[in-house]
Parts: C-alpha cells; structure tokens; sequence
C-alpha cells in the first residue's frame, strides 16, 4: 500500500482543443440541444477523470468541473439566485446562465477577478429576501457519476462556506456571522449524503485563507468548520488553500478537520517557514502544493526533492499527499500537440497533463527511494541546462536599455493641467466626450479571414486588403453612430497580449494552449522565454490607415507592460519587475512611432494592473510603486500635444486611487456597469481630477442596454464626477459581441449622452458643479 499519495485539486474543464467552449457556444446560439450539451459535456468529463487515472493520481478531483464558473455553480446549488432572475417556471439550468449572461429583462450578475488571476467568476449576490437552500447536490452528482461509469472513488470538490460568502455581495458586515450560520446546515447536508454514497475525501476550497483575515474572520472559520465536523462521519474533510501563504497558521492547522492544503510555490517560503516553526498536527494530512500550478515551466525535480524532503522532515509519509499549488485550471491541457516549438523551449515546459506526472513521479520516489526516479531527475536537470543556455534568450543591448534608466524617475514634462488646455483646444471635444474602449466585433468572417492567413491560403496583401476593408467600414459605421473618438477595431488582433508578443523578441506561442478566461471565453496566453525587444513597429500600419480615413481622432491601441505580463506565461528567472521594464521600453519606442505618424490619442490599456495586486497587504505596495514604474516608463516620453489614456478592469478604485493618479494617464476608463455603478460610490469618498470614462454598459453581455439605462448611468456618475472630466464608454472591448448587439448599444449610448448634454446646457453649461444631476 502506498504511503505517498498523489492529487491534484483541479483540472482545465475546456478539452484539449477547447471542445468545452464550442459546446456552450452551439447550445446558446441554438444550434444543439440541452440534451445534445448535457451529452457533451459529460463525455468531457468522464475523459478528463480517465485522462487522471491513467497518469496515476490518487485522489481525483470530481466536481471541478462547471458549464461556466465555479463560484457560480456553489451559489446556484445552493439557491442564491438574485431576485431579477427568480422564476419557477424557468428551467434551472437557464436560470444559470442568465445570471451569468443576462437575458432580455434583466442585467447579468457581477463579474470580477478570481483572487490575483486573469480566471473571472460571477458574483453572488444576497439580498433580504435570500434564503439559502439546497436545490441540487452536484458534487454528490458528480461523485456517482466517477463511481459508477469509470469505477473511480473521486474526491469530491467544494468552495467553502467562508470563500463562498466573502466572495457575494449584498450584505452588511455585520451580516456576515448571521449569513455564515445559514450556509452550514446546507453543506452539513451535503456532506452527509457524500459521506453515505461512499466518499472518502472531500476538498473544501478556502483560498480567502490566503488573504488578510482579522480575528474575528477567523473565529468565524473555526465556528464553521466545528459545526462541520462530524466525528461519527467515515469523510475526511480537506481544507484547501491556495495562491498564497495562509493567514494565521497556527489558526488554520488547529482547525477540526482531517487535512490542510497549503500553496508551497506562491508562499515566498512563509508556508514552509511556519511548518518548521510550529509544526504539523500528527492527526492530520498535508496536501503539499509543491508543482506550479499557475505556469507553464516543467519544475527543477531537484529541487522539489529538496522541498519535499523539507517537508518529510515534519510531516510523516502516511500524512502526505503530493499535488500542484491549486488547480490546474489555469494552465493548458497538454504540451504533446505543440510540435511547432523548438525542442529546447518544449522540453522546458510542463502544462497540465505533465505537471501531473511530475506529481506522480514524486510520489513514486517517495514510496519507493530517490533512486527510483533518479534517472528521470538527471534528464529533466540536463533538460533545462540546454533552455537556459539558449543564446536566443538573452539580448544584451535590452539589458543595457534597462540598466540607463536604473535610479531614474520616469515622468511626463508638463502638468496634467497644462496639458488638459492643450488638449482641448487640440482636440475640441464636445462635454462628455463618447468613445470604445478599443475592439469591434470580430465576426466570423474575420476569425476566418485570419486563419486563412495564418495557414498560407491568403497572401499578406490579400489580408492587409481584408484588414483595411473593415477598418474602412468601421470607421464609417462610428461616424454614423456619432462617437466623438474613434478607433480602428483591432481586427488585425486575434488577442490583445498575444497579438503584441507575436511582434516582440522574446515570446513564443502556442498552437492549443487555451486557458479558460470567462465563461466560454478562452485566451492562448503567449510564453515570455527570454530578454523582450522591439524588433519594428507593431500597430502604426493599421491606425495611421484608420486615422486617414477621418477627421475625427483615432486612438492608438496599444497593451500595457503590466497587462502583457500578467496575462502571459512570464519566464521565472529573473524578477517581474525586470521584465516589465523590459516591455515598456519596447512599448515607449511604439509610442513614438505612432506619434511620429500623426496619432495624438495613444491608450496603454492596463486591465491586469488591478488584479495583480498581491493578496497579502504588506506587499501592495511595492506591487504598485513597480507597476506604476513600468507604466511611466512606456508613457514619460510622449509630447505633451498627445493625450494618453488607459483602462482597467475590475478595479476596486478606492483602494488603488492613489495609485492610479499616479500613472499620470490623462484620461482612464474603468468597469462600472457590470458592478451595477457600485464603483461610482468610491468617488464620493476620494476625489480624482482627470479625464475618466466608468463603463455605461456591460459588454460581457448579450443584452442591448436601453438608452433611458444608459442615460442613468451618466447622471448617475455625474453626482461626484465633474462633466468636463467624464467620458462616455463601454465597459470594456467589443470583440466577443456581435454587430446587432455592438451598433444599437453604442447608438443608444450615443443618444443617452445626447440628453444628458442637453439637460447641462439647460442648467448653465459647462462649467458646472458637481452634483448637478439627479437621478430621474
């Protein structure tokens, strides 16, 4: 019998060749049935539970996985289910995606970053009329699924009640003991019927134990998990932490339950420091996270041995599970498809499918002796001496670049002041100037345009005629609609990370290596392997083109430092600071070639800055000061007649405010709509004095908001914003979102903003105070 055991905490849900999205994608356009998706959604998952046997993990995750967002599933199992969208007569899987996606009546539900990851879930929401019941027990569902058609005794997996509730919204602080009580009869109740189907583990997800908890959050994870608790029950419970070092550990491992998981990998050593301080209880199991689970590089065995016998030194063999630092939801499926790579760079590299054998090799060398795998140590370790010698990742003239500017202050030369006069006298904007965040549609027609150039069925002129053609009727359609800036659409991009590293030095890319996003929606992050440069312009083709072909101004799209290296799978041997230094000095060269060809709108979109933000508050800081860094440094050498704008997603404002006015950005965008205008409320605890755009709509939805929605929205923003700093946008880029969708939002937008000027104009005109709207 083994000692070792070996697991995994999760697994992608998408398929090899993203099956998953396709789908979903065919079941809402109505092109397969409920029951056609039901089928193929569970031939994808009884492969991927199959796919885990055969590699030899122990303990099989069941559970994990969603038609659409985890976070989601919990709250729907479990009844949360907003009013707006509360129906017996709607079937319940309906029911769940319209929460998630929004229908014809009513606005989807928030959505938002999952912790410091580029993953979204969907936000639960409480109201006072919430009543918490259990309407499905999936994992249970799950569970005899894996045992009755595979024969697999699966690990059932479970966001945890504490998790569960410090994610929704809708409720006072104060709320939160009250609330908490009413979730743990349910999974009490879950468990139970777990327990009697035969489960031996189940894996309760806490990674909000990874963040800053007070005491009394605390006292709140021990009163749960006591109640949970059930000595006459045969299940072991695992809590589950990850992405971090939990918060009070001596707290956490005292906590009644059979198992702790702790993240070993994005610690920076606190978890490994605290075991050997406090040590490990001998009643319990230590689920060791000691494979990346979050990046692509195939791990230094040696130097995991060493941190597994680090481990082994405190906690006995028969209590040790070895697995990936969280799931593996945030990886690609498998590096067997990418042939294109050049060996070096593929022998590097470890995706989902062979993190799971270098867990399983461990174990095995656990169980059975170092030399057991000693020669499979030597080859990976001979492995990654060849990548990291590799004379094409390092480029001293980028190193050389970096290192000038090394105790320098990068900063624009004149005021936000000055320049604002300048701009408008520049620019002459209307009040409340309308524009997009960037993307227009990308149809089918396009997708497929692109992929016949990729394939060598279409010339470059024939694409770059393509290309032009829909900028061209683009540019008409903006001017029909009557935005006021305008932009090229993107068409070109089939990503806004992968599309910029595709033009720079030091990126490779893949041919599968899709990681789920949000909902269907799936991004093949590029891989930083080495020094990153610009080799020749990237985007002053298209939008000098699009620029041309109006009097209007144009914006220059460009990706940030930050965004492009936290959506990208970065290199680990040097600091992230380094590489994003890197990639705004390529981007400041960008800039000034657009601005050489006559752009004077230049956005440097930074969506990712936010949710990058370290969990742990003690590291916030030094987080922000290098990320500010890295966005002056691409923009400090602009003229002062262009304007620079940016936009951010997801960002809990107040927090970072500071922070953002910083980035010295004339003009930023922000998500608001999907926050149902919430964010609009930090405005009226922190000023902020200049250009800034709080989306009007929510582009993650189907739905064509109405112009009297829109129209709120603006008057609601400006009881704290100043009108002569607000901008009118989207949410976000309108690549995922069809033409009949994009023209009539973006004309009701239009219009709504149209009464809105007319309402300032009858109260006085621009200059006005703030608060000078109500809401109708």
């Amino acid at each position: 019998m083994k000692k070792t055991r070996s697991s995994t905490i999760g697994y992608p849900r998408i398929g090899e060749k993203r099956e998953w999205k396709e789908a979903l994608e065919a079941f809402w356009s109505k092109s397969i049935t409920e029951e056609d998706l039901l089928r193929k959604m569970e031939a994808l998952r009884l492969n991927d539970l199959q796919k885990q046997k055969n590699l030899g993990i122990d303990l099989i995750p069941v559970g994990d996985f969603s038609f659409y967002d985890h976070v989601l599933d919990t709250a729907v199992m479990f009844g949360l289910i907003p009013r707006r969208f509360r129906s017996d007569e709607t079937p319940l899987l309906q029911t769940y995606f319209d929460i998630a996606r929004g229908n014809k009546e009513a606005v989807a539900s928030e959505m938002t970053k999952w912790f410091n990851t580029n993953y979204h879930y969907i936000v639960p929401e409480f109201d006072q009329n919430t009543a918490p019941v259990l309407k499905e027990n999936r994992p249970l569902t799950y569970f005899l699924e894996a045992k009755n058609k595979l024969g697999i005794t699966g690990k059932p997996v479970l966001l945890g009640p504490v998790t569960l509730l410090k994610l929704s919204k809708g409720y006072k602080q104060e709320e939160f003991g009250p609330l908490l009580k009413t979730l743990v009869p349910l999974y009490q109740q879950v468990l139970k019927e777990l327990d009697e189907a035969g489960a031996e583990w189940v894996q309760l997800d806490e990674p909000v134990l990874s963040t800053d908890l007070t005491k009394t959050e605390i006292g709140h994870v021990k009163d749960v998990y006591e109640q949970l608790h059930s000595p006459a029950a045969n299940l072991k419970l695992l809590v589950q932490t990850y992405f971090e070092s939990v918060s009070d550990y001596e707290a956490i491992i005292s906590l009644p339950v059979d198992g702790i998981g702790l993240d070993f990998v994005h610690d920076d050593g606190a978890n490994l420091d605290a075991l050997k301080k406090y040590g490990f209880p001998a009643d319990k199991t230590l689920a060791a996270g000691v494979v990346n689970g979050r990046n692509v590089w195939g791990s230094d065995l040696e130097e995991k041995w060493g941190l597994l016998e680090a481990i082994r030194g405190i906690v006995s063999d028969n209590r040790l599970i070895v697995q990936p630092s969280c799931s593996l939801l945030h990886v690609p499926v498998t590096v067997k498809t990418e042939d294109h790579l050049e060996p070096e760079l593929k022998g590097a590299l470890a995706f989902a499918d062979q993190k799971i054998d270098e867990i399983t090799l461990l174990t095995k060398g656990i169980n059975e002796g170092r030399p057991s795998i000693e020669d499979e140590i030597k080859t990976r370790e001979e492995t990654l001496q060849i990548f990291r010698q590799s004379p094409s990742r390092t480029k001293p003239h980028v190193q050389n670049e970096v290192s000038e500017w090394e105790g320098k202050e990068p900063a624009r030369d004149f005021s936000f002041t000055a320049r604002q006069a300048l701009h408008q006298d520049i620019f002459k904007l209307p009040v409340l100037p309308t524009t997009t965040i960037g993307s227009l549609p990308q149809t089918t027609e396009i997708r497929q345009a692109r992929s016949r150039y990729r394939h060598g069925e279409w010339s470059t002129a024939a694409y770059d005629a393509f290309i032009q053609k829909k900028v061209a009727e683009w540019i008409e359609v903006q001017e029909w609609i009557g935005l006021d800036v305008l932009v090229h659409g993107e068409f070109e991009r089939n990503d806004m990370v992968e599309y910029f590293g595709e033009k720079l030095d030091g990126f490779a890319f893949t041919k599968y290596g899709w990681v789920q996003s949000y909902g269907s929606r799936s991004v093949k992050p590029p891989i930083i392997y080495g020094d990153v440069a610009l080799p020749e312009p990237m985007t002053t083709k298209d939008i000098t083109y699009a620029q041309s072909l109006t009097d209007k101004p144009v914006k220059g799209m460009l990706t940030g430092p930050v965004t492009i290296y936290k959506w990208s799978f970065p290199r680990e041997d040097i600091r992230a600071f380094e590489v994003t230094k890197q990639l705004a000095l390529a981007l400041q060269n960008e800039i000034s070639h657009l601005e050489k060809n006559g752009i004077g709108m230049i956005q440097v979109d930074e969506p990712a800055l936010r949710e990058g933000l370290p969990l742990k508050d003690a590291k916030k800081q030094q987080y922000l000061q290098e990320a500010i860094y890295a966005f002056k440094l691409a923009t400090c050498t602009v003229k002062k007649e262009t304007q620079v704008h940016t936009h951010m997603c997801y960002s809990e404002f107040g927090e970072i405010i500071d922070s953002i006015k910083q980035l010295d950005a004339d003009v930023i965008s922000i998500e608001t709509a999907r926050s149902h205008g919430e964010l609009i409320a930090d405005f009226e605890k922190a000023s902020y004095d200049k250009g800034i755009g709080l989306g009007v709509y929510d582009i993650h939805s189907p739905r064509v908001p109405s112009t009297e929605e829109m129209e709120t929205s603006i008057r609601r923003a400006l009881q704290v914003l100043h009108p002569q700093q607000f901008w009118v946008n989207p949410d976000c880029g309108l690549k995922t979102r069809g033409i009949d969708e994009t023209v009539p939002s973006l004309k009701n937008m239009v219009e709504a903003t149209q009464r809105v000027r007319e309402a300032l104009g009858s109260v006085g005109a621009v200059p006005v105070t703030t608060r000078i709207l109500s809401n109708p």
